[in-house]
């Protein structure tokens, strides 16, 4: 009996925290159908006025229509496509090179790629932007590209200690099959790192995906605006749209859910045969 009332009380924490979770995201959608005058009416209403109507869509319309979010989703989805795959490729190839291979300074940039954690985006985003501004990259896609494809010291990290955990003993039956270090990373340690670089590509890709500094700092070009740069076109000086806001801010959080439902399988499965093998 005791026990019984111990897996009650723990089922209902459980419960009571993922309410609090979800009810964000669920105020976010209810309020997504419903007019403007009516979101902050009192008492507040949570059953939108808008859902069962002829107009239940038309904030979802408007978005499209009259603020361009379709061009502005596809633009996200390409440039930070590129960048996570960029970091996923980059932070592989260094965690397998700082893994097992041997060469002199290892240790050294090791720590040294480590102590960047520490080091916060403010400090380095003047310097980057001269940079930039110097090799004519504004107004391109360029500066949330290129950055990416620079060994990244979490991505690295991870999958390093990943490397590390694989034996050794396929390092050495690789070098007696003659294949070089790369064909080795590619063909060996690679397809057994499917669920670290599928949760390093989400990872990545919601970072670069919730970023705004620097697509407001880099793009003045309309056409290339993100995501998150388009989601502040609903607020002004004096007023604030908060019906579209929300609205666009739901679409905005689709690409994110597709991503992890896409990875989520790799997670799974790598989880489940390291299971079996262990």
């Amino acid at each position: 009996m005791k026990r019984t009332h111990v897996q009650a009380y723990r089922l209902l924490l459980v419960s009571l925290v993922t309410i609090i979770y979800v009810f964000p995201f669920l105020w976010m959608v209810s309020n997504s159908f419903m007019s403007d005058k009516n979101i902050f009416s009192v008492p507040p209403k949570f059953i939108p006025d808008l859902l069962f109507t002829d107009q239940a869509f038309d904030n979802y319309r408007n978005v499209f229509t009259r603020y361009n979010f379709g061009r502005y989703t596809f633009n996200s989805l390409w440039v930070y496509t590129l960048a996570a795959f960029g970091q996923v490729f980059v932070c592989s190839l260094a965690g397998f090179s700082l893994a097992k291979m041997k060469f002199r300074g290892r240790g050294l940039v090791f720590s040294v790629l480590l102590v960047t954690l520490m080091i916060p985006v403010q400090v380095t985003i003047i310097p980057e932007y001269f940079l930039f501004l110097k090799l004519n990259w504004l107004d391109t896609y360029l500066p949330l590209i290129v950055p990416s494809f620079l060994a990244g010291a979490f991505g690295t990290f991870m999958l390093k200690e990943f490397f590390n955990q694989v034996p050794s003993a396929l390092f050495d039956a690789g070098i007696i099959d003659g294949v070089n270090a790369f064909q080795m990373f590619r063909r060996i340690y690679l397809p057994q790192a499917s669920g670290p670089v599928a949760t390093l590509f989400i990872i990545a890709f919601m970072n670069n995906w919730n970023d705004l500094l620097r697509p407001m700092l880099y793009l003045s070009d309309r056409n290339l605006y993100t995501v998150t740069v388009a989601l502040s076109q609903f607020q002004n000086q004096y007023d604030v749209k908060w019906n579209l806001l929300l609205a666009g801010s739901v679409l905005s959080v689709l690409p994110l859910l597709m991503v992890f439902a896409f990875c989520q399988r790799f997670i799974i499965e790598n989880t489940m045969s390291s299971g079996i093998k262990g």
